[in-house]
């Protein structure tokens, strides 16, 4: 009857719980409902409790363990019971608002708090463009402001850009919209945050539900002193964005006034709960006392033999002394027992020869030099070897269970790894093949990919393993062999003939040169000056690409390497062009063996580049270091070339090295080509890239000995081969 009534409220509540007037005229006829369940049921539970008091005090066989018994019904059930009440309660007083849409208050909020992040960056990114285009117009001449300012405002994406003077009186401006419109003014409350040195961004309004982002800086030309004041810049809010965050604000505010109409229900609820809660209770405490009377007797042993079992003890065996229910129990437990024991002994076995070959494969993994990543399907790393952190420049080993996404953050490398990966996994595409291009500021990387499905085991849920290599090396050694075929075909097919068109030139410069009037011998002097001229240029050309082909043969010697780079950089600063060289040399530099001769044309290339970068520019300088050092505990000499020149081009850092690649008004684009080759040769290690104040950096690592070369040449990839090849 208890049960019975509490069913009907429950009933009657779901009926009433979407429409709040019917709920008030039957909200009573619930409470006494359950109000009339709790006295029957509690009559009950007393009469059953007070005849086990008095069995226990008795000491009734079975007493004890059914009081036992009952308080292990009643602590289950009541336990999950208050646990569900608290939870309710905390739900009806916090959440009721989902009863009517469980999704719309939390989806508001994320929405809320969506819309405003986004804004939020992207005023951050508005304001970091701002800086960009402040940091590169201090750098702009006057004259050029206005055309400058244009450019960058077309490229930012702003509506308008203007510069204000210390008067708020406006030097220049670019707007994107009609040119009748008046720039903006400053405000006040930009040019007070101006002047505390600090940098304004605000979410400003518009017509319409519009929006845009206004940002501000303090602006100071480098070029000239008189011209400084206040850089600021406007930039739109996509009208689809702005509409949206407009609609979340609407709905959120019209959301909130409707929530107060339902605290009365709340409390309501928490009424009808609480006695619908007390029934429960007392139906179970009911019914524990029912269930321990009829299993009082075998229970004991079912006990015992399940803290056995629960220890681990797999042989436990009861004796069944009845044919019925609890017999067949017993029964059940026997053999539930038995085939446990057969389970966990096969269990262990399994278990070892898993370990076992789970140490193999990791040994093995430790070993290879292709990298190995295993993740699962949510990107989450599950193991990674040694050498997928070596190339793709970051630890692996150490994240597992972490996010290769959240590990890939500010890694440029694994960045573009991931990129890959993940387009082809959101196409669908668990088997693939690749060959990547990664960029870094180490330069081009180029990866072989492979990546295969993993299948789900006890451990871990289906998930990826991703296999690659470095194969930047290889194709490195493919394009200078290339290159080196190349160079020498070249320069046995051009050079041949080259020596008889300069005589022949020549002949016909002094045959016929005094037989002709003035104007003709001037056009035959030009004409043949010019073929002398082009035959010796391509005479360079030809000596450059047999220089770049020339067999590997060295001359190794021990000699003082500080004391020629003194004589190289003497030599070039006797010449008059108007550079300052200044070297930087580590005193009492121990000798080294090299191939003097290749060290000294390695000297003169990067010189004579330097010098070619910074012609026709005031104010040039290059700096020469030298010093010694340690690479992975291999002794080596470090050279540093410098320069404040123009430096490399964006593109083209990665492929300096390649022959036939120059950025110079003039030259053969071998010169670093050859440099890299002598350096390799040397099994050392050459790279290059731009200062962060302009200008070109070459550095070199060399070997000192050649115990030092032939490590070198086991550390770094291909090199040992091709040694080996050379020989």
């Amino acid at each position: 009857m208890g049960v019975g009534s509490a069913l009907v409220a429950l009933f009657l509540l779901s009926q009433t719980s979407q429409n709040t007037e019917e709920f008030d005229r039957l909200h009573i006829t619930m409470l006494m409902i359950n109000i009339g369940g709790v006295l029957v049921l509690f009559t009950l539970t007393a009469g059953n409790l007070s005849r086990l008091f008095r069995d226990y005090r008795n000491h009734v066989p079975g007493s004890r363990l059914k009081a036992r018994m009952v308080g292990m019904f009643v602590g289950l059930a009541v336990l999950p019971l208050l646990v569900v009440f608290y939870f309710s309660m905390q739900f009806i007083n916090r959440g009721i608002d989902s009863w009517f849409n469980v999704e719309v208050e939390a989806g508001l909020d994320d929405a809320l708090a969506l819309s405003r992040a986004a804004l939020e960056m992207l005023m951050r990114d508005h304001l970091e463009t701002t800086v960009k285009i402040n940091n590169r117009l201090r750098q702009v001449a006057p004259r050029q402001l206005v055309f400058e300012l244009g450019l960058l405002r077309r490229e930012s994406g702003a509506s308008e850009i203007t510069i204000y003077g210390t008067s708020s009186q406006i030097i220049a401006t670019s707007s994107g919209q009609s040119s009748a419109r008046f720039p903006k003014l400053l405000s006040d409350e930009v040019v007070l945050q101006i002047r505390q040195n600090r940098p304004f961004v605000s979410l400003d309004d518009l017509e319409e539900g519009a929006y845009e982002i206004r940002t501000a800086l303090a602006f100071r030309s480098a070029l000239s002193q008189d011209l400084s004041g206040v850089l600021q810049a406007h930039f739109p809010v996509p009208a689809r964005i702005g509409r949206m965050a407009g609609n979340v604000d609407t709905s959120y505010s019209d959301y909130k006034r409707a929530v107060y109409l339902r605290e009365p229900l709340k409390r309501i609820y928490s009424m009808t709960l609480t006695v619908v809660l007390m029934v429960s209770l007392l139906a179970s405490i009911y019914g524990a006392l029912v269930l321990s009377r009829r299993l009082t007797a075998p229970i004991q042993d079912l006990v015992a033999g399940t803290r056995a079992v629960a220890e681990g003890n797999f042989d436990t065996r009861l004796h069944a002394s009845s044919k019925d229910e609890i017999g067949f129990l017993i029964s059940s437990f026997n053999d539930m027992t038995q085939r446990l024991a057969t389970a966990s002994r096969q269990a262990a076995l399994s278990q070892a020869l898993v370990e076992s070959e789970r140490a193999n494969l990791e040994v093995i993994l430790a070993r290879l030099s292709t990298g190995v990543v295993a993740l699962e399907s949510d990107l989450r790393i599950r193991h990674a070897n040694q050498a997928s952190g070596a190339i793709l420049n970051v630890e692996l080993e150490n994240r597992i269970g972490e996010s290769l996404v959240d590990v890939a953050v500010g890694q440029p490398l694994l960045e573009q790894f991931v990129d890959v990966a993940r387009v082809h996994l959101n196409r669908g595409e668990t088997d693939w093949r690749e060959q990547i291009v990664l960029r870094g500021e180490v330069g081009r990387r180029v990866l072989t990919c492979a990546c295969t499905t993993l299948p789900r085991d006890d451990d871990h849920n289906a998930g990826f393993v991703v296999v690659f290599d470095d194969i930047t090396a290889l194709l490195q050694a493919q394009r200078d062999a290339a290159w080196g075929e190349v160079a020498r075909r070249l320069a046995h097919e051009i050079k041949n003939p080259l020596t008889p068109i300069q005589l022949s030139a020549e002949r016909l410069r002094r045959k016929y040169l005094h037989t002709m009037s003035e104007e003709e011998a001037q056009v035959l002097d030009r004409a043949t000056h010019t073929i002398v001229q082009q035959v010796e240029s391509m005479k360079e050309m030809v000596n450059a690409f047999s220089d770049y082909a020339r067999a590997p043969d060295m001359d190794i010697s021990v000699f003082d390497i500080e004391k020629l780079v003194h004589e190289v950089v003497d030599l070039y600063r006797a010449q008059e062009s108007g550079i300052k060289i200044v070297l930087n040399a580590e005193p009492n530099l121990q000798k080294i063996e090299a191939d003097i001769g290749r060290i000294r044309q390695i000297l003169h290339n990067l010189l004579r580049n330097s010098v070619e970068a910074l012609e026709n520019r005031s104010s040039g300088r290059i700096e020469v270091g030298i010093c010694a050092t340690e690479l992975q505990e291999i002794k080596v000499v470090e050279l540093v070339v410098s320069d404040n020149g123009p430096g490399f081009q964006t593109g083209s850092v990665s492929q300096v090295f390649d022959p036939y690649v120059t950025t110079k008004p003039k030259g053969t684009g071998l010169g670093l080509a050859i440099v890299k080759k002598l350096v390799e040769e040397h099994a050392g290690t050459i790279e290059a890239e731009n200062r962060e104040q302009g200008g070109a950096v070459i550095r070199i690592l060399l070997p000192v000995d050649e115990a030092a070369r032939e490590a070198m040449a086991a550390t770094l990839p291909g090199r040992a081969e091709k040694r080996r090849e050379r020989a």
